[in-house]
């Protein structure tokens, strides 16, 4: 955090093909890295899904970004998370009911 803002929050995957090689050559990349987000990345492989997850707080989606790789930067999907409590929608609903 910075000073008295809150950052926002990020999902990053980040795909690579599915061959064994590329999956061990990404994995490589990504612990040879040296940062805390990408040395704790999760991995989908196992179970078809070749990519590395992670979740970071960051600024902007563009921030985020510049974590990955650069090799597989243009492959990442960035999604802003969000969490949302009952009275939120609540009071959305009594104006805009369903």
């Amino acid at each position: 955090m910075k000073g008295d803002l809150i950052m926002n929050r990020y999902l990053i995957e980040v795909p690579h093909p599915p061959e064994k090689n590329e999956c061990m050559r990404s994995i490589a990349i990504f612990l040879q890295s040296g940062s805390h987000f990408l040395t704790n990345a999760e991995w989908g492989c196992h179970d078809g899904e070749h990519k590395a997850l992670f979740i970071m707080d960051a600024d902007t989606k563009e921030e985020a970004r510049t974590i990955v790789p650069p090799a597989y930067r243009d492959r990442a999907k960035i999604l802003q998370l969000e969490k949302f409590r009952l009275e939120e929608i609540d009071d959305y609903l009594k104006v805009h009911p369903l």
